[in-house]
């Protein structure tokens, strides 16, 4: 029998898998600790002797190290890679050899959730070394890419906005001294979402006839997707403060290299809330270039339809890219991404890209999927019921038998922060 270990719960997602894997562990004979640092986490953990921080975050730190000795801490979970207060944790963790799993949306979705050691992105320990992952492919199972546990946008969207004004309307009281790092104030993020919603016809109707345009008309076009603003990944995996550089940057870029036939289309992401005005920031930097007959945006559509019939794709690090090497399409990441590997995205620069772009190697696209499932990928769902029962039963096994990013998967020191400090990011 594995040694009885502490696991300590810091921030989850907005949904029971928090409580529900803590118990998992608990009825496996393993301890439990969690930590509340807002409302919204009292709201979703649904069980008694949890201590709350209510301190400021200055003073996190020293706390944490404090409940860490006492409690016996041996392992550190959290949501939400780079939150400043899992920061810390980790950096805390490290110091002492602690266990540490982060955990997120799937980079396989839709129902698929991500559990790395140590983190993701720029601080994934995956390898980006192709014979590395074909080893680790050559002793793994296919992976079951049928969609088994569905959820709707209204669950995961219903889910976000209650643990976010919970968190900001009752933390004041009982957590007074939280430190959200939201990019927006919540109520100017929600009050902005539904304005954006009140267009929402008028832009799908928009989109469609862009869509009929570029996939039907006589021009070949490259699509790019927009990030939000706000995540962590724009602000902590990119060399971008804001994503309007990244816009500027592939504009100017494809208006100095790419085919004067083509046409280069941006769309807005699904959940963005409306206050950058992208359309106006895009078609800004189209004249700017002069390029403006040669862009599009679009705020709607079938986003996976305009990926199978581009020429090209380019991200910051979206798990769209995801999504363009498996139907093929020839991609760039601007940014860092655990996808970003020699033969599934072009290396060069983005001045090359638009005429030299190659389609993914697909024997070691397969490759890299099976790795990447295998390792870092648990089959289920935050919000499904039997999504959640199927993926704690899974992870559960993996944090107590310590099998996160295994076999084979663990590479030190993270092989994209290489690629981070070319970029400039402060790594």
């Amino acid at each position: 029998m594995s040694e009885r270990r502490v696991f300590l719960f810091l921030q989850g997602p907005p949904s029971r898998f928090w409580y529900e894997l803590a118990n998992g562990l608990e009825a496996a004979g393993q301890k439990t600790v969690r930590v509340n640092l807002s409302a919204g986490d009292w709201l979703y953990w649904l069980k008694s002797g949890a201590y709350n921080y209510r301190g400021s975050f200055k003073n996190w730190r020293g706390w944490l190290e404090q409940l860490i000795e006492r409690e016996g801490v041996t392992d550190i979970l959290y949501y939400a890679d780079r939150l400043p207060y899992h920061v810390v944790a980790q950096e805390i963790a490290k110091a002492r050899g602690l266990y540490v799993t982060a955990v997120e949306f799937g980079y396989l979705r839709p129902d698929w959730i991500t559990v790395e050691r140590n983190g993701m992105s720029t601080y994934s320990h995956f390898p980006n070394d192709p014979e590395t992952i074909r080893a680790i492919a050559a002793a793994a199972p296919d992976p079951d890419l049928v969609i088994k546990y569905p959820y709707t946008f209204t669950q995961e969207a219903t889910a976000e906005v209650i643990y976010n004004l919970v968190a900001l309307f009752f933390s004041w009281i009982f957590f007074p001294r939280y430190f959200a790092d939201k990019y927006y104030n919540p109520l100017k993020d929600y009050l902005s979402t539904l304005l954006r919603l009140i267009r929402e016809r008028w832009q799908r109707k928009y989109a469609k006839r862009v869509m009929r345009e570029v996939i039907l008309g006589p021009r070949p076009f490259y699509i790019f997707a927009l990030q939000l603003q706000s995540d962590y990944q724009i602000r902590d995996n990119s060399p971008y403060k804001r994503l309007h550089e990244a816009i500027d940057q592939t504009v100017a870029s494809f208006a100095r290299s790419a085919p004067p036939n083509t046409v280069l289309v941006f769309k807005v992401h699904p959940l963005d809330n409306g206050i950058e005005r992208w359309n106006k920031v895009v078609m800004a930097a189209a004249r700017r270039h002069n390029v403006r007959p040669r862009v599009r945006l679009i705020d709607g559509g079938n986003l996976n339809r305009l990926v199978e019939t581009a020429r090209g794709t380019i991200v910051v690090n979206s798990t769209v890219g995801l999504y363009a090497i498996r139907a093929g399409c020839p991609l760039i990441v601007l940014g860092v991404a655990v996808f970003d590997i020699p033969g599934l995205t072009f290396q060069g620069s983005l001045d090359q890209f638009w005429t030299e772009a190659e389609a993914p190697d697909e024997e070691l696209r397969l490759q890299f999927i099976r790795a990447l499932a295998t390792t870092t990928q648990v089959k289920g769902s935050f919000y499904n019921k039997a999504g959640r029962k199927v993926a704690i039963a899974e992870v559960v096994q993996r944090l107590i038998e310590r099998r996160v990013n295994e076999p084979g998967a663990f590479v030190d020191p993270p092989p994209r922060m290489e690629k981070a400090r070319r970029l400039g990011m402060k790594v």
